[in-house]
C-alpha cells in the first residue's frame, strides 16, 4: 500500500502547486506602468506573442505547467473568455 500512496501524494502536491485552483480569478501584476505582460501561444518564451496585457487585467486561470524551471499558467481574459494563452505565473495575483 505504501508504494501506491507516495505517487498519489506527489500528484496531489503537484496539482496544488498552482494555488487557487482551476478557474481561479487572477489579475496581472508587476508588468510595470510602461510595459505589458505577454500572453503567449504556449508555455515558454519561444512561443508567439498573442497580445500584451497591462497591470490590472482580469484573467481566469485554467491550469499551470512548469517549463524550463518556470511556472506558466494557461489563462483566458475575463472580459473575452475566447482569448486564451499562457503567461508566467510570476505576474499573477489573486483578486
Amino acid at each position: 500500500m505504501r508504494r501506491i500512496t507516495s505517487p498519489i501524494i506527489c500528484v496531489l502536491l503537484l496539482i496544488a502547486g498552482c494555488s487557487g485552483g482551476i478557474g481561479a480569478a487572477e489579475k496581472v501584476v508587476g508588468a510595470g506602468p510602461d510595459d505589458l505582460l505577454k500572453l503567449r501561444a504556449g508555455p515558454g518564451l519561444g512561443f508567439k506573442v498573442i497580445m500584451g496585457l497591462p497591470d490590472g487585467t482580469s484573467l481566469i486561470r485554467r491550469d499551470c505547467v512548469t517549463e524550463v524551471g518556470q511556472l506558466w499558467c494557461r489563462v483566458a481574459l475575463s472580459a473575452a473568455p475566447g482569448i486564451t494563452g499562457y503567461v508566467s505565473a510570476d505576474y499573477l495575483s489573486k483578486k
